[in-house]
């Protein structure tokens, strides 16, 4: 995983109420993953824990296209983000799909490629910044949401003329029912392949007023993802996200970033940081933000943020707080 993989993937808000639809709770999906319950009310992940939470959703439901199909269809259209709001209200198919494929590049890791050839368009899927393929639930989720969209947008029931996955599926027949085509297992690539004129169809929900505000805003914010990166910011936003794993160094970051730790505490020191810096801070925040949740007790705080002894724990937030963790805790639940 390099730079661009490691930065924070932005889980969208409906899977939560999607899968509870379906009649999963989302703390059980987190738990299956392995992950802290905060990603639900934070859902900030790695690329591995994004695939993560992918797959224990997979398991829990128990056949991968029953799982695709139930989810694309719970996935309430309210609940899209920005960039997803910008196709959905877009002049037409083509127009929703090519912006699809411009905006998912702020949100990796997932890349569509958009082939038009004579009579027909294929999209297909690809893992940007990444060698390890996503699980088989969210490439049949993300193949289904591109045919929902065009759904949803025309109001028509369109049809696509040939689906292909490179690994099993599980229920095809439960997938070829909602693609209404033939859909392949052990093919070489991912692929979506839909009628050329059907990207012609005006969208029902096309909106140049909405499309006026939210595209200078994406582009815009595109255009400075692809300009800056703060290593400082990625760094502690790693730090956050392993402290469960015990200890943490330099050069295990490093690793994760492609670079090595002489590399690392070079680029940090250019930001005028330093890694011990860092992971206190990461720490402390992560200290404020568990012990505001009466759930936890203050010894599953202190492994969270990676203390193995109770008793450094309580010195280190002494040093942070000017406070006891006890007395912090009781001035301040439930306000962080």
């Amino acid at each position: 995983m390099n730079l661009n993989t490691a930065k924070s993937i932005k889980f969208p808000s409906g899977f939560w109420s999607g899968i509870q639809l379906l009649g999963i709770a989302p703390s059980d999906v987190v738990r299956q993953a392995r992950l802290p319950l905060t990603v639900i009310t934070e859902p900030k992940v790695t690329a591995a824990e994004y695939f993560a939470l992918w797959q224990a959703f997979s398991d829990l439901t128990g056949d991968i296209a029953q799982a695709v199909v139930g989810l694309v269809h719970a996935f309430e259209t309210t609940l899209y983000p920005p960039d997803v709001l910008a196709t959905y209200h877009a002049r037409n198919y083509r127009d929703a799909l090519y912006r699809m494929a411009r905006y998912k590049q702020m949100c990796p890791p997932e890349r569509l490629l958009i082939l038009e050839k004579d009579e027909e368009c294929t999209i297909e899927l690809e893992w940007q910044h990444t060698k390890e393929s996503g699980p088989e639930v969210l490439v049949g989720i993300t193949l289904a949401y591109l045919l929902e969209l065009g759904r949803r947008g025309t109001g028509q029931a369109l049809k696509a003329c040939k689906v292909e996955f490179i690994h099993p599926m599980g229920d095809v027949q439960a997938l070829e029912a909602y693609f209404g085509c033939p859909v392949h297992t052990g093919s070489v690539r991912n692929r979506l392949t839909l009628r050329s004129r059907d990207l012609d169809i005006p969208f029902v929900t096309y909106n140049e007023e909405l499309l006026d505000i939210l595209t200078p805003a994406l582009d815009r914010t595109l255009s400075e993802q692809h300009s800056t990166a703060s290593i400082a910011g990625t760094v502690k936003w790693i730090i956050k996200r392993s402290l469960m794993g015990g200890h943490l160094d330099i050069h295990a970051v490093a690793k994760e970033l492609h670079m090595s730790g002489r590399t690392l505490q070079r680029r940090l020191s250019e930001e005028d940081t330093s890694f011990k810096h860092l992971l206190t801070e990461a720490r402390h925040e992560q200290a404020r933000e568990y012990l505001a949740n009466p759930t936890l007790d203050i010894k599953e705080v202190a492994c969270l943020v990676g203390y193995g002894d109770l008793n450094s724990f309580y010195r280190a937030f002494r040093i942070w707080e000017g406070d006891t963790a006890s007395h912090w805790r009781s001035e301040n639940i439930d306000k962080v």
